[in-house]
Parts: C-alpha cells; structure tokens; sequence
C-alpha cells in the first residue's frame, strides 16, 4: 500500500484555495497545515479546512510532524527564501513558476535539492493540460511534417499583479508550453513591451523566441485586453494545430492543410513549386481532466517513485533564462539577446 504524504501549503492568496482543494482530495496525501500570515486568508482557510493545523510563519509549518513535503503558493519574489528553507529542512518541494527571479538564485535550489536527493519541482501548469498534451502528440505525428513555427496570445483585463510585470506573469505558460512542444529551449529571445495602464510595469509585451532549424515562436501577453485569448497554435508544413483553452467542447482542433515545397521545375524556371495541401478540420477526443491536479500526482508520483519530475528545477531555470533574457532585451529596446 502507497505511503499517504503529509504534505503542508504555503500561501492561501489567489491560488492557494486552489492547491487546498486539490490536496485535499487526493486520497494519498493529507493537507498537513496551511500558513499564511494575513489573517483575514488565515481566517477563510480556517473555516474551510477545520482539521487542518494553521501557521502564521514557514518555520511554523516547518516544525509541524512527519512533514513530507511543501507546496509554495506566494508572491515571485518569495520563492527562493521559501524553497531553500524547505529543502533545506528535508523536505520535497513544489513551487509556483517563477521557480526565482534571479538564475543563480535557481541554481543554488537546484544544487540544494540534489545535495538533500529532494524533488524540486516547477508549477508550469500547462504542461499537464490534457490539451496540450494532445497537441504535442499531434505535432509529433508524420502527418503534422516540419514544424515551421509557433506563437501563443494569453490576453485579458489583468488582474494586474504588483510584484512582476505581465511578460513575468503570463509569457512563462507559453515559454514552458513552447518548449515542452518541442523538446527543447530556445536559443535568442526578443522582446517589446509598454505601459499602457500607467504601470510602473509593463501591462502588455510581444517576445519573439528562436529556436533550432530556423524555428520561432512569438508570444503575445496583456493586462490591457477586454478580449480573453488563451490560444496556442503550431503551424507545419501539412498540419495546422490550435489549442484554445476557452473552449471546452473543442479544446484542439487540428486543420489538415498546410503548404510545403516541392521541386525545381523546368517550365517554372527554376523556381520551387509550392504544394499547398487542403483536408477536414479535426476535432480528437480529449479526456477531461483538472491540470492543476494532473500536476500535483506529478509531483506526489515523483515523490513516491524517486524520480525526476517532468517540470523539474532545471526546467523551470531554464523558463527563467528566458524571462531574463527578455528583460535585457526590453531595455536596449526590443534587441535579439542570446539565451546563456
């Protein structure tokens, strides 16, 4: 019989009450504690989870029994105090993306974790969508053919957060999704961005990332948007994928038509022939399932079978580089900056 893990939450803000639920339903773990320090989410989580011990501080929650693990649901500038604390003392970690906001700050967590052989895993949510998921095996198939390019637009009337701008808020749903899709990271990033709200942040960005064989994808994020956009779209030489995580009746739909290149000819001096390809549109069965829980047996899967996570640390340092290497480039004013 699998060992049940106590696991405890830190934070109970915007997405915490989220991260409870889920605990709190999967038969093998125990929702251990909850730590908060305003007291008014402290007040809320005590009225919804009245057997769950309440903690006002991490060494609190910290101090609590048979702690397996620790799940970081707080502001981004917490999260590499917070994580190396809980490694630190033993324990598995889950923390919200951004794993930190400095890479040698990520590096130091992924060191530590290794040193306590303790999973260090990455909130990148997407990557356990059912959709997406389906999306990569459709990419992968013959038909879909060479991968041309990719672009992502995560849009909405905010919420506005304090702590990042909105390239840090939203850009890194669509950096994990692009490089989960292709199995690697990218090699140059730009990125322009502005402030239409009067922000002392920036409210609206459009980065463009470069990967191998010529392949881009571009990414468009906004506070500022009254239009709700949650799209990601592949485009190859014979297929044509869409995610659109706003619809639940069809969550990916694959359009077969594409164009590609043939061969030289002689009556068109020379010039290549362009095969363009028209089918059906497709719309493939997905099973229903919650990411936010198909992510959390990730990470209790990892726990219990003493393996690497699919989002682990160096996954979520390498979404990092890529935000950095964006913010070099909105200060020189949009121009390409190699990721190191």
């Amino acid at each position: 019989m699998t060992k049940e893990l106590r696991i405890g939450l830190l934070g109970y803000g915007y997405w915490g009450p989220n991260y409870a639920r889920v605990l709190s339903e999967l038969a093998e773990v125990e929702l251990a504690g909850i730590c908060e320090a305003a007291p008014e989410r402290l007040r809320r989580a005590a009225q919804r989870y009245p057997h769950v011990a309440l903690c006002r501080t991490v060494e609190e929650l910290l101090q609590l029994p048979r702690l397996d693990a620790v799940v970081i649901s707080t502001s981004a500038a917490t999260h590499f105090p917070l994580a190396q604390a809980v490694l630190a003392s033993g324990r598995h970690v889950l923390v919200e993306k951004p794993l930190a906001l400095r890479i040698e700050d990520c590096e130091r967590l992924i060191e530590l974790a290794a040193r306590q052989q303790k999973i260090l895993m990455v909130a990148h949510t997407f990557v356990y969508n059912a959709g997406i998921q389906r999306m990569k095996h459709e990419m992968r198939r013959e038909e879909f053919g060479r991968i041309y390019y990719l672009h992502a637009t995560r849009t909405n009337l905010g919420p506005i957060r304090m702590d990042v701008n909105a390239i840090w808020d939203l850009a890194p749903h669509d950096i994990s999704i692009f490089n989960y899709l292709l199995d690697e990271q990218p090699q140059w990033v730009s990125a322009v961005g502005t402030c239409v709200l009067e922000n002392p942040r920036e409210d609206v960005g459009f980065l463009t990332l470069g990967y191998r064989n010529g392949v881009i994808g571009n990414i468009h994020v906004s506070w500022a948007d009254p239009n709700k956009v949650r799209e990601v779209v592949a485009v190859g030489s014979q297929r044509r994928v869409v995610f659109n995580d706003l619809n639940d009746l069809e969550r990916v739909r694959v359009y077969e038509k594409g164009v590609s290149v043939g061969d030289r000819t002689a009556e068109s001096y020379g010039e290549f022939k362009l095969l363009v390809r028209d089918g059906d549109i497709i719309s493939p069965h997905i099973d229903p399932s919650e990411p936010l829980k198909n992510q959390c047996m990730e990470f209790l899967e990892s726990i219990q079978q003493q393996r690497r996570p699919l989002t682990d640390g160096e996954f979520g340092a390498q979404v990092v580089r890529v935000l950095l290497a964006a913010d070099a480039s909105l200060r020189a004013g949009g121009q390409r900056q190699e990721i190191r």
